[in-house]
């Protein structure tokens, strides 16, 4: 089902019923400040299951999720005082940040180092669903594994069976955000996406 929304003053009745959704464990797609991406509340394991079953994706690949803000990053991963620094500078915006996961997140997404990835996108429709919900989403790009996002939200309606709705706020972009690992002793570009990487590759190459 698509549910057409603001994509810079969200109705809040519309993000309710999204909210609604994510609080009966349902899966949704949503848009961002780079690709659509689909999700569902962290703390649901069964809405997890699902996600993992619609997107047809192996256990093996984790998932990242959203934050409203930096406090509340804070509260599931491992924020010191050198990695704030990076966090404040580039987020929100379009980077995921693999971080040291906290004894709040649950183990289904973490990795087998305890590492998350955490991000906050500058897209009004996403924040305003983090807020409303009070909970980490989780955040996958609505694309079949290895495969270019998908822009049209009918699209993605119809290729993911087995979502709740889709939040259309329009066609969405085509690159995936940065992905950056802060748990090693340099920064490490895993994926160069949508975010520059002009200030974390020469420092990820030094000797």
């Amino acid at each position: 089902m698509l549910l057409s929304v603001n994509p810079d003053h969200p109705e809040p009745r519309k993000i309710r019923r999204a909210v609604d959704a994510l609080e009966a464990g349902e899966v949704i797609g949503y848009p961002t400040d780079t690709v659509y991406g689909l999700g569902c509340d962290l703390f649901s394991k069964h809405a997890i299951e699902r996600l993992y079953q619609i997107k047809h994706m192996d256990r093996s690949q984790k998932l990242a999720f959203i934050c409203p803000n930096l406090s509340n990053v804070a509260r599931y991963a491992i924020v010191e005082d050198a990695t704030f620094l990076v966090l404040k500078r580039y987020m929100p915006g379009p980077y995921t940040f693999i971080l040291q996961a906290t004894r709040e997140v649950p183990k289904v997404v973490q990795s087998k180092r305890r590492t998350v990835g955490v991000r906050i996108p500058r897209h009004p429709v996403t924040l305003a669903l983090v807020h409303a919900l009070g909970r980490p989403l989780i955040s996958t790009t609505a694309a079949p594994h290895g495969e270019d996002p998908y822009v049209d939200p009918d699209e993605i309606d119809a290729r993911f069976k087995g979502l709740a709705m889709v939040l259309d706020a329009g066609a969405g972009g085509r690159i995936p955000t940065t992905v950056i690992d802060l748990t090693t002793s340099l920064p490490e570009v895993i994926r160069a996406g949508a975010g520059s990487i002009a200030e974390f590759a020469p420092l990820a190459s030094a000797p």
